[in-house]
């Protein structure tokens, strides 16, 4: 085991992490290069998961490091309230060219959490600019997650990020999971069984009325609670209510977006167009933060009606749109489009779900789930110790395997860079199973 270790541990508190333990057992990289991260003493450590689902061009890229050099000695910064600079322009038009149609304005800011929050608001906001104050509800759904932000964990649906915050935003709801695991076990890509519960939303609309709901919520394939992709047919379905009763519908696209499913968003794949689809994560593969909302025309149009020296959207950060991000964002697009990495990922899709269910009929193994470049596993947890299960495969992978897998609850989420190779995806799954023997 790696004992090479900073002085001391004590003073960073480390989020959505078990402090006492870590610091006691340390889980340290130091360097990365292309699908490896290394600890400090220079072991290599198999990236499954693509940092924490952004790395999706690897780690390092030599054309990513070298745009974000040459702006650091350029412009370190520019202010994004009442003035810009023009690399936010052209990354702007970069990513309205990859959405779906008519979503060609973008709202930037630094992170998946901020987004959403983006996202809500212009959602509310859009709404009281059209006349209908009223519609201020806001639906989100059960495992949803929308970063930590008050809206966004208001609107999401993972308990332990809700329960120790209070009431939350108020005018909130939830739509049902799209998860059964004795009708959806160890499937491929979209489940058959599922696309019924997208009709939840029609009920919300008789009991809220629609005249007070401002906007749905969902990621078209929920990630952080495990991969669960959608049932056939739900999304569309969803889109089919919004439309009926002019509520705006928002992808969460954090995770799914820039290749993850094989195309430059979910919406792309599934054939279903949003009115708002929030990024982040993949739009600079990890190395500089960003994030932003892509907003419909008509929804940017509708706040562009006052006079021309008043502030049309009262909402930003000071670092929307930050030079190095921009230009870590443009190299990014750079590689995807030049190595066709979009493609790469749909082509190795069909191996990566034969690697992943090569693992049925392990015991321990309850469920594997997988669509795209994203897989999950559901492990036979440990009596009385929730989550202890899926922690200790972490922390073994880690420790005596050299891997990095995203751990959940008692799932294991596994999630590569799109440069990996189709024997790296057998070597994931190979030392996954040597994992599970060892926790079993």
């Amino acid at each position: 085991m790696n004992t090479l270790t900073p002085n001391d541990l004590e003073a960073f508190w480390l989020p959505f992490t078990p402090n006492r333990q870590f610091k006691r057992e340390p889980r340290l990289v130091a360097r990365a290069k292309d699908m490896h991260y290394y600890k400090p003493d220079g072991t290599a450590v198999l990236d499954a998961t693509a940092g924490l689902w952004c790395s999706n061009a690897g780690h390092c890229r030599a054309p990513i490091v070298k745009a974000i050099q040459e702006q650091a000695g350029e412009l370190d910064f520019a202010p994004s309230f009442q003035f810009a600079h023009p690399k936010v322009f052209e990354l702007a038009s970069r990513i309205g060219a990859l959405a779906p149609k008519d979503l060609d304005h973008v709202f930037f800011c630094n992170s998946g959490s901020e987004a959403a929050d983006t996202a809500l608001k212009i959602a509310i906001a859009y709404h009281r600019a059209n006349g209908e104050g009223a519609r201020t509800r806001l639906i989100g759904r059960e495992r949803g997650y929308h970063g930590v932000g008050f809206g966004g964990i208001s609107v999401g649906g993972m308990v332990a990020n809700r329960k120790f915050y209070g009431p939350l935003l108020s005018g909130t709801d939830h739509l049902p999971h799209t998860y059964n695991r004795a009708e959806q076990a160890f499937t491929t890509g979209e489940p058959e069984w599922g696309a019924h519960l997208a009709d939840e939303l029609q009920r919300m609309v008789e009991l809220h009325d629609a005249s007070t709901i401002a906007a749905v919520i969902v990621e078209p394939m929920a990630g952080s609670t495990g991969v669960l992709p959608p049932p056939k047919g739900y999304l569309k379905r969803l889109r089919e209510i919004c439309d009926k009763h002019g509520i705006l519908l928002i992808f969460d696209e954090v995770i799914t977006g820039f290749g993850r499913l094989g195309h430059a968003t979910a919406s792309e794949r599934f054939g279903v167009t949003p009115d708002i689809i929030t990024f982040a994560k993949g739009i600079t593969s990890g190395t500089v933060p960003m994030g932003g909302a892509i907003v419909h025309n008509r929804i940017y149009e509708a706040f562009q009606t006052g006079p021309d020296h008043a502030i049309d959207l009262f909402h930003g950060y000071t670092y929307s749109g930050h030079p190095l991000a921009a230009a870590a964002a443009l190299a990014t697009l750079d590689l995807y489009r030049d190595e066709g990495l979009f493609e790469r990922s749909k082509k190795l899709e069909p191996h990566f779900a034969q690697a992943a269910m090569s693992m049925k009929g392990h015991a321990l193994l309850l469920d594997i789930r997988t669509i795209g470049l994203a897989a999950a596993v559901d492990l036979a947890g440990v009596d009385g110790l929730p989550g202890k299960r899926g922690f200790d495969a972490m922390r073994v992978a880690f420790h005596e395997e050299n891997m990095m897998v995203r751990v959940s609850g008692d799932s294991i989420a596994f999630s590569p860079p799109l440069i990996v190779e189709a024997d790296q995806i057998d070597d994931i799954f190979a030392r996954f199973k040597r994992v599970l023997d060892k926790v079993s």
